[in-house]
């Protein structure tokens, strides 16, 4: 176990798969306290057996992101088990492609409520906590190349990314007095459960030949992400090595989009 993280309390949301999963896990065996929050808690709580097996410390909550009060709730809960909150990840998120033409009211509203309002709202959350503690503290929020660049199928995805990085910087901004940071990072194309079915959802839109292959083969580093790729990013943003950086989003992509 590494100590880069030790005492340290993080909340990574949407901890039970994916990029969430490999931020718990990567944070746990550098000595975090990691609270797991996730929509499916028989995902989170498989992830933090897989912590406390390997001699971590986490705990699994049932959090749905978009609603305040379970927000709360979930900061409260790693709050009375490890005393202090340190850092807060404000990282899921979904997508469901559909042709621009195509798009209803419905899908854009679903994705930015997702995506974007409980980024605000997770950011709102953890920076009052951190408030009551005197303490400061780190957010640190999943944005996406898609927030740099529109993709046809991705439109509301891409417009809640870029919602993302925007909250970043207007949080940065308004919380530094309280000694707060808050950062993001942008992944490219990354080999997670997600794009399982994205892929199915753009072949069944008739997009088929944009999918994972398809974006993966821009990417200069020659191959997808793999979770493990975002962890020492994710890892120097919670800790103390990154204290003096602050509105910042940093990209994760193997030379997806060169800026």
């Amino acid at each position: 176990m590494g100590s880069k993280m030790h005492g340290r309390t993080v909340v990574v949301t949407g901890g039970g798969s994916g990029i969430g999963r490999g931020i718990s896990k990567g944070l746990a065996a550098e000595g975090a306290n990691v609270v797991i929050a996730d929509l499916d808690l028989s995902a989170a709580e498989g992830v933090a057996t897989e912590i406390t097996a390997a001699g971590g410390q986490a705990l699994a909550v049932k959090m749905d992101v978009t609603n305040r009060a379970e927000v709360q709730a979930g900061i409260a809960a790693g709050v009375a088990k490890y005393g202090r909150l340190d850092c807060y990840f404000n990282n899921a998120g979904f997508n469901k492609p559909m042709k621009f033409l195509d798009v209803t009211e419905q899908n854009f509203e679903a994705i930015m409520r997702v995506n974007a309002l409980a980024v605000l709202v997770g950011t709102q959350e953890a920076a009052k906590q951190y408030i009551r503690q005197g303490t400061g503290g780190k957010v640190v929020n999943t944005a996406s190349i898609a927030g740099r660049t529109g993709f046809a199928s991705f439109t509301p995805y891409s417009a809640s990314k870029a919602a993302v990085i925007s909250i970043t910087q207007g949080a940065a901004r308004s919380l530094a007095e309280h000694k707060i940071t808050v950062n993001a990072f942008s992944p490219g194309v990354v080999d997670t459960p997600l794009w399982v079915t994205l892929d199915k959802d753009l072949e069944e839109i008739g997009e088929g030949d944009s999918g994972f292959d398809s974006m993966a083969a821009g990417i200069l580093i020659g191959r997808p992400a793999a979770p493990e790729d975002i962890v020492p990013t994710a890892l120097f943003l919670a800790s103390s090595d990154s204290d003096y950086i602050t509105g910042q989003t940093m990209a994760i992509d193997g030379g997806m989009i060169l800026v």
